[in-house]
């Protein structure tokens, strides 16, 4: 498996990336901010000036329903936002 799983593709992540040039990655959970770097530019072609890494956590729920309680829980994932040199940027939007 790769290091860049897939962008996160949401409100705040757009409204990152058309303020700071930065764009949020999932990836997987051993690689480290240097693997990622180079990944990103591998993939993209763009020149990164910083990674900022975040493990984020699985959310845990509770239903009370007719034959008892059902407990779950979403998995738990890395996520790495990238801030891109000024004048370089990521078209997530071309291969949709």
């Amino acid at each position: 498996m790769g290091i860049l799983i897939k962008p996160v593709i949401t409100e705040k992540a757009t409204g990152l990336s058309e303020l700071r040039n930065c764009f949020t990655f999932v990836v997987n959970k051993r690689a480290n901010k240097i693997e990622i770097k180079q990944a990103v530019e591998k993939a993209y072609g763009v020149s990164v000036d910083k990674v900022r890494t975040i493990n984020v956590r699985p959310d845990r729920n509770s239903k009370f329903t007719k034959s008892g309680v059902i407990t779950g829980k979403t998995n738990a994932y890395k996520k790495a936002i990238v801030q891109v040199a000024d004048g370089d940027t990521i078209d997530l939007y071309s291969n949709l």
